[in-house]
């Protein structure tokens, strides 16, 4: 942080008024919610207060009845002018969780209009303190205070008010998203940037667009792709092939054992179309027309495809693509195929055929040019996730134009907005059943 935050009074403890107000605006997210599921003609059934949401409601109450947070500002963790007040909301274990690299990102100063002050991470400060994971979590913790200054809590409810224009960056389970929006909006924030798919299921992403819509609160998605270089390149080459088709494929470097791929099964329960596909159908979602509307067929690749049921770590049996390929014909006839291999290596890649099915160009990510730094990334963080560091130049692009519009309002050219993301759920949700169908 600059010297001139030196000269800054820091905040103390939270006042009862400003508690009390966060609480209201916990259980009034709440009632928002409900509403929105009638507004969408769902019902009660719809949105019925849940374990998570009591605890929501509980945190409010807490809030409200004590005068003190858990800790108060010192000079160090201001952000400096120019620069939203991030707090990364679900960092996972070093080295695995997508939340972790980044973290490590704006630590490390990648994305000059983020701040990250602080890290909200429950489970490994908590009962996963002394289970897989904890301990190395427990020791980058240490290293990253003592560094960098950057404060750690086990809850929103623990934060001191916003010194800055707040961001929250959720990156937890997919199914905790609803009920860290919910306070991610009680607690301050100005805009959030929300991990893909954004909620288990299409109805609780409409409920959470509906909430953070009614409390003026923008939300963005975290689709790195849409603003990927090779992305870019081959949707430029394809408007110059007459008749062209183009193939997004995305590959994941598990090992390709019962073993390997159950563990993946169960982390990633959503499926594979919620989770590592979401990309790619975010892609056909934003340049291709594609909608559930509009989509006149989906036809999967049975020679490359592969549905399995493997149980994972828990004994539970999970049936999900290992590997999938199809192509979708629009409406409005627009024609484009996706092919994705959770064993099929580390690169990402997208091919154009002209009108003949001859393939004329392919890009990869990452290509010649990004390779050093994935080789740079490696060497530093040997035991870390390959995909980190393919995709190390966009992740740090969308954090970047996300911050920088949570600070001075400006569009973030090419980011997905949660509309985006509630078609792309629908689009996935719509696809999973017919193409496990097709390959029974």
């Amino acid at each position: 942080m600059s010297p001139s935050n030196s000269n800054r009074q820091p905040h103390h403890r939270h006042s009862a008024t400003k508690n009390s107000l966060a609480a209201a605006v916990m259980l009034a997210s709440a009632a928002t919610r409900s509403a929105a599921a009638f507004s969408l003609g769902l019902g009660k059934s719809a949105f019925v207060p849940s374990a998570g949401t009591s605890r929501v409601a509980a945190a409010a109450s807490r809030s409200a009845s004590t005068t003190s947070g858990a800790f108060s500002r010192t000079p160090t963790m201001y952000a400096d002018p120019g620069q939203a007040e991030v707090i990364l909301v679900g960092c996972g274990a070093p080295n695995r969780g997508m939340g972790w690299y980044h973290a490590v990102q704006m630590l490390e100063k990648k994305c000059p209009s983020a701040s990250l002050d602080f890290i909200v991470e429950p489970w490994f400060m908590g009962a996963g303190g002394e289970g897989p994971g904890g301990p190395e979590f427990k020791e980058w913790q240490a290293a990253s205070e003592a560094k960098y200054g950057v404060k750690f809590a086990t809850s929103l409810e623990d934060l001191p008010p916003p010194a800055a224009p707040r961001l929250a960056l959720i990156s937890g389970r997919t199914a905790d998203n609803p009920r860290l929006l919910t306070e991610s909006i009680a607690y301050g924030s100005k805009c959030i940037y929300l991990e893909k798919p954004g909620a288990p299921t299409v109805i609780e992403l409409q409920q959470m667009a509906k909430e953070a819509e009614d409390a003026g609160v923008e939300v963005l998605m975290g689709y790195n792709k849409n603003v990927c270089k090779y992305v870019r390149k081959t949707r430029e080459f394809a408007e110059t092939v007459p008749g062209s088709h183009v193939t997004f494929v995305s590959n994941n470097a598990y090992e390709n054992t019962p073993e390997s791929l159950g563990e993946c099964f169960e982390r990633n329960a959503e499926g594979m179309l919620k989770n590592m596909a979401i990309h790619e159908l975010a892609l056909l979602v934003s340049f291709y027309d594609v909608s559930v509307d509009n989509i006149e067929s989906v036809t999967a690749d049975k020679e490359f495809s592969s549905l399995q049921t493997l149980p994972g770590p828990s004994g539970k049996d999970y049936t999900d693509f290992d590997k999938i390929k199809f192509t979708i014909k629009t409406k409005t006839g627009k024609e484009v195929s996706v092919a994705a291999d959770r064993c099929g290596g580390t690169d990402s890649y997208a091919t154009v055929s002209d009108a003949s099915g001859e393939e004329a160009f392919r890009y990869y990510m990452p290509d010649e040019e990004d390779k050093k730094l994935v080789e740079e990334l490696t060497a530093q963080y040997p035991t870390a996730m390959p995909y980190f560091f393919t995709q190390d130049p966009d992740y740090i692009t969308v954090k970047e134009r996300v911050a920088k519009h949570t600070v001075d309002g400006e569009p973030a050219d090419g980011i997905a907005t949660i509309g985006i993301a509630v078609e792309t759920l629908k689009v996935a949700e719509y696809l999973t059943p017919i193409l496990q169908e097709q390959l029974k």
